[in-house]
């Protein structure tokens, strides 16, 4: 089916550390790379992955703190710089459009293409980017400004045709485009012969959760149902737990409780607090309540 991996380009939270970049993440899938929020060093990062700039396909912002998007201003224009010229677009929730236009009015008569923003209602679950290989849905947040994560979900493999079904049945090969699509078929004695009669499954499709800077809130769970990987923030730990609540984040244990409701295969914590210069306590403490759980560190590379 293609590739599919996240790449880990900085995991720290607002204040910078010696340990941690800002938040910065690549998505890849099948040569296309999606960029999840944008902290300062982002690019750099890239670098050092090693990720073509010209295989960016579209940006995602999960909000307005610094700390997830500082770095977007450089990167448009290193982009620009490359010698792109394909429309780019730009997701956020309320405000991107505003955080964008200083940007795009300066950098209008030498950027060299089009930066396509668009603002999405970070306060519902719904689609808002789709091709032939993925669809992302927003997840909403709670945070102290608007916050939307998101949701990429591999679309479903077309079914593999059963030939000797097919062959018993009289399926005519002209017929093999619809079956892939899930149509029955009807014999000439008027016998309807279901799809899954004459055809096998694909392979499951694939999906990653991206829940950023968020208060422990347990409705993220039915919209993160059976995800295949799972990140979500873990800046403190419970013996911090006040200091979560008052700054609408989540702990280590939270985290690991949203990945249990929800059922995921694997979870991936990250967003650590600056006063943690190891994280291991933070992974034990997710680990406790969900074993499939990693710490993010930067130069991670998760495949799907």
């Amino acid at each position: 089916m293609g590739d599919f991996r996240v790449h880990i380009l900085g995991c720290g939270s607002a204040l910078p550390t010696m340990q941690h970049y800002p938040t910065a993440q690549v998505v890849e899938l099948r040569d296309k790379l999606f960029v999840v929020d944008c902290g300062e060093g982002a690019q750099r990062q890239l670098r050092r992955q090693r990720l073509d700039f010209g295989r960016i396909v579209g940006v995602f912002i999960s909000h307005l703190h610094g700390d997830h998007c500082y770095g977007l201003y450089g990167l448009l224009s290193t982009m620009g710089m490359l010698g792109r010229r394909r429309v780019l677009p730009v997701y956020g929730p309320r405000g991107i459009d505003k955080f964008l236009a200083p940007f795009i009015e300066e950098s209008r008569s030498y950027l060299g293409y089009d930066i396509e923003v668009h603002v999405v209602d970070d306060r519902t679950s719904s689609v808002c980017y789709e091709d032939r290989s993925v669809t992302v849905t927003t997840l909403p947040l709670e945070h102290r400004t608007p916050c939307t994560g998101y949701l990429f979900r591999e679309k479903v493999t077309e079914r593999h045709i059963d030939r000797a079904s097919c062959d018993f049945y009289g399926v005519p090969r002209s017929y093999y485009t619809a079956l892939r699509e899930g149509a029955d078929f009807t014999t000439d004695e008027g016998k309807v012969i279901p799809c899954e009669r004459l055809t096998r499954q694909g392979k499951t499709p694939r999906s990653y959760a991206y829940c950023s800077d968020t208060a422990y809130l347990p409705s993220l769970g039915p919209l993160l149902r059976d995800v295949s990987l799972l990140y979500h923030e873990a800046t403190f730990l419970s013996d911090r737990l006040a200091r979560a609540k008052e700054t609408a984040h989540s702990t280590a244990e939270q985290a690991a409780r949203i990945a249990q409701a929800a059922g995921v295969e694997r979870l991936v914590i990250g967003h650590y607090s600056a006063r943690y210069i190891d994280t291991q306590p933070l992974l034990e403490e997710a680990q406790a309540i969900f074993p499939e759980t990693v710490a993010a560190d930067e130069g991670m590379i998760l495949e799907l």
